[in-house]
């Protein structure tokens, strides 16, 4: 079955089905990390008024989103989500691009965004779409229950990403 995919921005009436949406794509991190993760903890009423979220539909359904800050020298990838009945279908790959697109459109050369070092699948993807660890940190946010609570920090530069992908 062909569903259509849109992309539209979020906007503060949007606030229940993106915290639904984070609930639903994180909540497997819990047993993993052994807390909420970062996203689970955030005020989404203050978020939408500061941050750009784009949210991706798959037919009439709220499939995944990503949030962004333009920051005075980079885009920041604040969160990206999407909801597990809908992982696999290369949507999380569409809306990194979809940041990529923003951050061309503000004019910043660079994206950041951060994570935890156990969510591997993630760093994967991350660096197979150009992003490279910057540095790691123990996690120092609430919730901290083990020493191995590490935070990598990543960065895309899209001038360097442009110029590999014009090589091969």
């Amino acid at each position: 079955m062909d569903e259509s995919v849109a992309v539209r921005r979020g906007a503060p009436a949007d606030v229940e089905v993106i915290r639904a949406l984070v609930e639903a794509a994180y909540t497997k991190w819990i047993p993993v990390i052994g807390r909420l993760p970062i996203p689970m903890r955030a005020d989404y009423a203050q978020a939408v008024l500061e941050n750009r979220f784009d949210l991706l539909l798959a037919g009439p359904e709220l499939a995944g989103l990503i949030e962004t800050k333009a920051e005075a020298d980079h885009l920041l990838v604040v969160n990206v989500a999407v909801d597990p009945a809908f992982q696999g279908r290369g949507f999380g790959v569409r809306l990194m691009q979809r940041a990529d697109a923003i951050a061309a459109e503000a004019g910043l050369a660079r994206l950041r965004l951060y994570t935890n070092k156990k969510y591997v699948a993630n760093l994967r993807l991350y660096g197979a779409l150009g992003y490279r660890a910057e540095r790691e940190e123990p996690y120092a946010g609430p919730g901290r229950t083990r020493d191995d609570d590490i935070t990598v920090h990543m960065v895309k530069d899209l001038a360097a990403d442009m110029a590999e992908r014009r090589q091969a």
